[in-house]
């Protein structure tokens, strides 16, 4: 496994002023005065397994290659056996190949599909339970300074989210410190492209911690249990599929994680509470954006 710079930055952030992420689109405001409103750019990616093609996902369009492999890891057509030997992106057709050293085979998953309620609607091939059984997730430790130190240096982070809205975003965080942030129109793409870029630096979750601004789904538990990380937090809320499933595998999920306030519906016995919810950093309403489920 790789090892983590211990440097207190980031290792990818969001970058809100990239090229194709956005567009400025003019309108007009309840006074019928003219405004300028910087909106989010939506296009298809079309990902291919050696020389099957898998799916066609709306996208922002960054990190297609991590977007690729942790779709395709987190639905289970690439294991840890498999042996990647290239990643190939294509800007013109808006297509990318992802190649093992042995094609695999995978009919089956593909005969079953299940549509999600992910935004921008995920899908989840075969059964959506399959590779849980029998999981045991790390029993790390959870101190409540670090959610406290997470959620406000995360929510000061420029992103898309703060300038344009209308996207989601998921941290891959270790212990107080965010490593790893992505954004994309659906939170299930924003989770698969950090599980890309853990598998591309071969980078283990039994430390880690998966923060997002979507909503605690079935979809999103799943996810963060195949990707071994043990701790799932949000500052949305959640479904009670997705409660009864962190329960069922031991995962700690927490929600509605907004300045000194979160709820816990899952795992509590992870938690140190080792920071008295008075001294936390308060979230100052510049923020925030409404609308955030």
């Amino acid at each position: 496994m790789s090892k983590i710079d211990p440097s207190d930055d980031y290792i990818i952030a969001p970058d809100p002023t990239a090229a194709r992420l956005t567009r400025a689109v003019i309108g007009v405001d309840e006074h019928g005065d003219d405004v300028t409103a910087n909106v989010v750019e939506e296009r298809p990616l079309t990902i291919f397994l050696n020389r099957r093609e898998i799916v066609t996902a709306m996208t922002i369009g960054d990190y297609p290659d991590y977007l690729a492999m942790g779709f395709l890891r987190n639905q289970g057509m690439l294991s840890d056996n498999d042996q990647i030997t290239g990643v190939d992106y294509d800007e013109e057709l808006d297509t990318v190949v992802v190649r093992t050293a042995v094609e695999t085979d995978f009919e089956d998953k593909l005969a079953r599909k299940t549509r999600t309620s992910g935004c921008a609607v995920g899908t989840v091939f075969g059964d959506m339970m399959e590779g849980l059984e029998g999981l045991t997730l790390p029993t790390t430790e959870l101190r409540t300074s670090w959610l406290y130190t997470l959620a406000n240096k995360i929510n000061r982070t420029p992103s898309l989210y703060l300038e344009a809205g209308a996207i989601h975003g998921t941290v891959l965080c270790q212990g107080e410190r965010p490593l790893v942030y992505m954004e994309d129109v659906g939170r299930h793409n924003a989770v698969d492209k950090v599980a890309g870029w853990m598998l591309a630096e071969g980078i283990d979750g039994a430390d880690k911690i998966l923060y997002t601004t979507g909503r605690l789904t079935s979809e999103m538990v799943i996810k963060t249990a195949q990707m071994g990380i043990p701790v799932l937090v949000s500052r949305s809320g959640f479904t009670a599929w997705g409660v009864e499933i962190a329960q069922e595998i031991g995962l700690t999920l927490i929600g509605r994680m907004r300045g000194q306030r979160f709820t816990c519906l899952s795992g509590a016995d992870r938690l140190i509470r080792d920071m008295d919810p008075a001294h936390a950093p308060t979230e100052e309403k510049k923020h925030r954006r409404k609308g955030s489920a």
